[in-house]
């Protein structure tokens, strides 16, 4: 009888308490994030929307202009769109845009990440909130706020942004990537919300540099304007349902090594969540620690994807091969070039001690004539060995009408060997195995070589838009002239050393 409606029309006591609590309820959004919405898990089951802890973390966190760094699988494109949802429904006149990796994921986010969680409010919430317009990718509220999922955003202003999976935007269309932030970042007003989440996808673009920048200025505990990220990670350890039995789970000494450098971060892991990793790393490969970052720098080392070196780099880092590699006197330094007059000019520096093949030194330039590099190696400390020079080193110059080769040596480059060029896309990719082979049995200076590292990890195939795959060429980009320099000495010091294994030496002459 305590629900029964007075027959005066009024409201009982406890049905105005009720409505009360209904009320402030609903003006918390917070409860409304986990109380209102219906999502679909993963097995596709309609369920309640309940924040998780990074979630959660990040919604008491969250600044006006958000960087997020993170693991596979924590829901945060669920999350932030639910949030963009609840924004607009309980807010008049918000327009919101939400950007996404290409056409069918904008579609798969339209119509799972904003319709399904509105159609499925509570017939009472709905009555509250109705659409005056549903077309394909927007959806426009009685209240004047709306919601539109695209590729990109060119016009317009709005009041609440989300770009997901930037990483993967910027590594196959980084002119894509750079117009969201000259474009649609620039029509998100002062004081207003970015949301940008991804994955790792290399070292370099757009979320690489906004991700870093970002993290430099957490690290220094800097105080961060409103037109300033903040750097959000959040790591795969963090999930509580990534922990595995350790019955039947092989520990490897390469695992038990990886799980120590962790320790040295002070990464803590259970032996479950240690047995999750090992059982994941079997079916991901090195693209575990892009999918499933253990630490921010962990996440941008993983090869990108269509990367020729990538994985090779991953491998041989985790290995303990990329580290502090000194040279060693009394034995010859060997230079590795790709000859860059008017673009890139990149030298790599490598030694042969015993069974070590030591990468111990790095160096780029441009603008400058090969004499001056010439002299700046000539200051280095090295006892030089063999340098290996490119096939464009046989090229007359226009003005003295003398090879280059021939400049080098009366500089004092001796011994010289000129690496062939490859005659088509065959010889190139048996010339890019023979690099993999040549830094799969390195060790590499981790300070020293970095620039050329972080090259070698970003050169990769061209990609394809209209047919959605690689090309077999490799992409010319800034990481070409460092790799092709790294191949060339690859190339020619593997060939001679397989001559030299036989009792015969390469000519070394520009005619090799």
């Amino acid at each position: 009888m305590s629900n029964a409606v007075d027959p005066t029309g009024e409201l009982s006591p406890e049905q105005l308490e009720q409505a009360a609590k209904l009320k402030k309820q609903l003006s918390n959004q917070f409860w409304r994030l986990n109380n209102l919405y219906t999502i679909r898990d993963k097995e596709g089951q309609a369920i309640t929307f309940k924040m998780n802890g990074p979630q959660r973390d990040l919604y008491l966190k969250q600044w006006y202009m958000n960087v997020i760094l993170k693991a596979r699988q924590l829901g945060f494109t669920t999350f932030i769109d639910l949030l963009i949802l609840d924004t607009c429904l309980w807010n008049p006149n918000i327009k919101a845009g939400i950007i996404a990796h290409h056409k069918d994921d904008a579609n798969a986010i339209y119509e799972e990440k904003v319709i399904f969680p509105f159609k499925n409010m509570s017939s009472i919430h709905r009555s509250l909130h109705t659409a005056t317009t549903d077309r394909a990718g927007e959806i426009v509220f009685s209240n004047g706020s709306s919601i539109r999922v695209s590729t990109s955003f060119r016009s317009g202003t709005l009041q609440i942004l989300h770009v997901s999976e930037l990483g993967k935007i910027a590594a196959k269309y980084p002119e894509k990537a750079k117009e969201i932030r000259t474009g649609a970042f620039e029509a998100v007003g002062t004081g207003q919300k970015i949301f940008v989440e991804s994955t790792a996808e290399g070292r370099e673009g757009e979320f690489y540099d906004m991700a870093m920048k970002a993290k430099k200025a957490k690290d220094a505990g800097s105080t961060l304007s409103k037109l300033d990220f903040r750097f959000h990670f959040y790591p795969w350890h963090e999930n509580p349902q990534y922990v595995l039995d350790t019955a039947g789970v092989l520990f490897t000494m390469d695992d038990q090594r990886y799980f120590k450098e962790l320790e040295l971060r002070n990464i803590y892991l259970s032996a479950e969540q240690c047995a999750w990793w090992i059982k994941k790393h079997e079916t991901l490969g090195e693209e575990m620690y892009r999918e499933h970052p253990s630490y921010p720098e962990e996440a941008f080392k993983a090869s990108v994807e269509g990367s020729y070196y990538g994985t090779i780099i991953t491998k041989i880092r985790r290995m303990g091969r990329i580290g502090k590699v000194p040279y060693e006197r009394g034995y010859p330094v060997n230079t590795s070039w790709d000859l860059g007059i008017s673009d890139t000019m990149t030298i790599w520096f490598f030694q042969q001690v015993a069974r070590e093949r030591r990468v111990i030194d790095y160096m780029e330039g441009s603008g400058e004539g090969l004499s001056e590099y010439i002299r700046m190696l000539h200051e280095k400390e090295y006892t030089y060995g063999t340098h290996y020079l490119p096939h464009d080193a046989n090229v007359r110059e226009l003005g003295t009408g003398v090879k280059r080769v021939d400049t080098a040596r009366e500089l004092g480059l001796n011994p010289i060997v000129v690496v062939p060029r490859p005659k088509n896309n065959d010889q190139l990719h048996d010339q890019i195995d023979q690099t993999r082979n040549f830094i799969e049995g390195s060790w590499f200076d981790e300070e020293k070589c970095d620039t050329g590292i972080i090259a070698l990890e970003n050169y990769r195939k061209e990609w394809n838009d209209k047919l959605g795959c690689f090309n077999k060429q490799p992409l010319h980009n800034w990481a070409s002239h460092p790799a092709d320099g790294l191949r060339t000495g690859a190339v020619g010091f593997l060939v001679g050393h397989n001559h030299r294994a036989q009792g015969m030496m390469p000519e070394e002459t520009s005619d090799f």
